[in-house]
């Protein structure tokens, strides 16, 4: 975990934050991403679970079809995926498909994040950062199942 983001850092998972708020807007669990390659967003997207009554349109998902069609094929390693959840084992193994290239993640997930089962369900050469706008992304996540229960 990196203590002192760089300033992209900081704005890419700004942009993530605020496709989560699209999420919570349309009263799916707010987590949002944006693929980004050569310092420019090329995909964005957000859990769309409840509108597509599907349980694996997770916002990596959409994000993850939207910046392979963007490119033109299927890997990923020149890119980095900025989340403002860390990744479930589903998007984590889709990831390792994709050869990403890097995963920058806001809010750890200590009940269904990938780490809870096997850090290996990454490819080998993916790399990981977590801990960017934590407290932030990790309160849309606490304030929505508040509001839920």
């Amino acid at each position: 975990m990196e203590l002192q983001p760089k300033t992209s850092d900081l704005h890419f998972m700004r942009e993530a934050y605020n496709e989560a708020l699209i999420a919570l807007k349309r009263d799916e669990v707010p987590v949002g991403a944006v693929i980004v390659s050569q310092g420019r967003i090329i995909a964005r997207g957000h859990n769309l679970t409840e509108a597509l009554n599907d349980a694996t349109a997770h916002a990596e998902m959409q994000a993850f079809t939207s910046a392979a069609n963007h490119i033109g094929g299927k890997y990923l390693n020149e890119c980095t995926l900025y989340v403002t959840l860390e990744p479930c084992p589903m998007c984590a193994a889709a990831s390792l498909w994709l050869q990403l290239g890097e995963i920058v993640y806001g809010a750890a997930d200590p009940k269904r994040g990938y780490s809870t089962l096997d850090a290996n369900l990454l490819h080998p050469k993916t790399k990981v950062r977590g801990g960017i706008m934590a407290e932030e992304c990790g309160k849309l996540m606490t304030d929505f199942f508040k509001k839920k229960r």
